[in-house]
């Protein structure tokens, strides 16, 4: 079996697509799950984010993977398969491993170095061993990568060479007054009440706005957030929940809002946008950041006469002319050498279920041949026959041991594979056996 990655992403894709190529929650189940049913797939898990989707799978055979992958996901995407397909793209072995290491790293993000990529691959992992379509191989993979994502945090300064998107896009609004002086006394609305947006309410809040309005399809996650916001010690802000049928007359009062929610429709159309516009009563600018995909607020935004407005796509263009840090170099280095060894990691596993079979076999032989001792020297004592065989044992172990270290070294090594089958074809090794161990030890994962 082998890794193969099929997905899209806005270094891939337009925006346009990306939105209508969005994958809500149930979606992403039921992908899984026929993903797992397809014949090429024995284990898969699935990225969604706001602007990439992948698709990860252990596969038996390179083409069929992809064509089945990729169909897969233009069924689930709702997005034809010809349209899609040029926007995809595919990595294999080592190169999928790379990828997804980097995307944890936040080198494939939008933003370079933002952290929340973590966060969305650590939900991928949970959902699909919620669903058991994560096996040994996505389960050493996705925690990999989140100890690599961490180690190139810690080690680095990859924070420096960007911002969370939530961040970067407020910085956009902000413009040279920074957000800090941006912010202060301002009203916020924030509209969702997920990761994005409570990151955003967060941010807001340390920033110094005077008060935050929250807006979710469900009420208790929006109280929860006002909630945490309000908690003794915190920023003070002061932090109300309204439903979502009086998010354009907040609007209306806010200076500033900011909206990622998973609906599949627009939540602020361009009538309330000029509506809220119109109705203020000075020439303060409104300031709207969109961080849905698909969008929330209409593109019209745009050209809103006293309405500043950054959604994904602006700020796709603005991380483009962002400067690079040097510290990227460094996280680059240390994917590579990570990839090296999740590679020889995963190449010594595959050998121990022959090495597992080759040490049963030999247990069996000295079982048989001390059987035998026994039915032609029926005189030994327990004592003597103890004492041969842990002889006989010792001679086996001590013959075994040399070749079986030494052949999961070489099979560590890039082009090590094929050590595991001439070690069942030189011993003889019943396929069955070694596939049997290997169920097993996949059952212990």
């Amino acid at each position: 079996m082998s890794l193969l990655v099929v997905g899209l992403s806005h270094r891939s894709a337009p925006v346009s697509v990306l939105e209508r190529a969005s994958l809500p929650a149930d979606a992403q189940v039921k992908l899984l799950q026929d993903s797992l049913a397809a014949e090429p797939a024995a284990e898969a898990a699935v990225l969604a984010t706001c602007n990439r989707i992948e698709l990860y799978a252990d596969v038996d055979k390179f083409h069929a993977g992809v064509a089945e992958l990729s169909m897969l996901l233009a069924r689930h995407s709702g997005v034809g398969l010809d349209e899609l397909t040029p926007h995809l793209y595919v990595h294999y072995e080592d190169r999928a491993v790379h990828h997804l290491l980097s995307v944890a790293c936040g080198l494939d993000s939008m933003v370079v170095g933002e952290g929340q990529i973590l966060g969305q691959i650590k939900d991928a992992l949970a959902l699909g061993q919620d669903l058991h379509t994560a096996g040994r191989l996505l389960n050493d993979l996705f925690q990999q990568a989140l100890r690599v994502g961490k180690r190139a945090h810690s080690e680095t300064g990859i924070d420096r060479a960007g911002q969370s998107l939530v961040t970067f896009g407020l910085e956009q609004l902000a413009g040279a007054d920074g957000i800090y002086a941006w912010a202060r006394g301002k009203r916020a609305l924030v509209v969702g009440a997920g990761s994005m947006s409570s990151l955003a309410a967060a941010t807001l809040a340390r920033a110094g706005v005077a008060e935050i309005v929250v807006a979710n399809r469900t009420a208790a996650r929006a109280d929860r957030l006002v909630e945490i916001l309000q908690q003794p010690g915190g920023t003070g802000v002061r932090a109300r929940a309204v439903e979502m049928a009086a998010v354009e007359r907040e609007l209306a009062a806010a200076d500033i809002a900011v909206s990622c929610t998973g609906a599949t429709g627009l939540v602020l159309t361009g009538d309330a946008v000029h509506a809220a516009a119109d109705a203020r009563s000075d020439a303060a600018r409104l300031f709207l950041l969109d961080l849905a995909m698909p969008r929330d607020i209409d593109a019209v935004a745009h050209r809103v006469d006293g309405v500043t407005f950054a959604d994904i796509e602006t700020l796709a263009e603005a991380s483009a002319d962002a400067p690079m840090a040097a510290d990227v170099d460094r996280v680059r280095a240390i994917v590579s050498e990570e990839v090296a060894a999740f590679g020889a990691a995963q190449r010594a596993a595959h050998i121990t279920p022959t090495v597992v079979a080759l040490r049963a076999m030999a247990a069996d032989v000295v079982s048989s041949e001390i059987a035998r001792l026994d039915s032609r020297l029926p005189g030994l004592d327990a004592k003597e026959r103890a004492e041969i065989t842990r002889t006989v044992r010792r001679v086996v172990d001590k013959l075994l041991h040399a070749p079986t270290v030494r052949v999961k070294q070489l099979a560590a090594e890039p082009g090590g594979a094929g050590y595991a089958d001439a070690l069942r074809e030189l011993f003889d090794l019943d396929p069955q056996t070694v596939a049997a161990v290997s169920r097993a030890d996949r059952g212990q994962a």
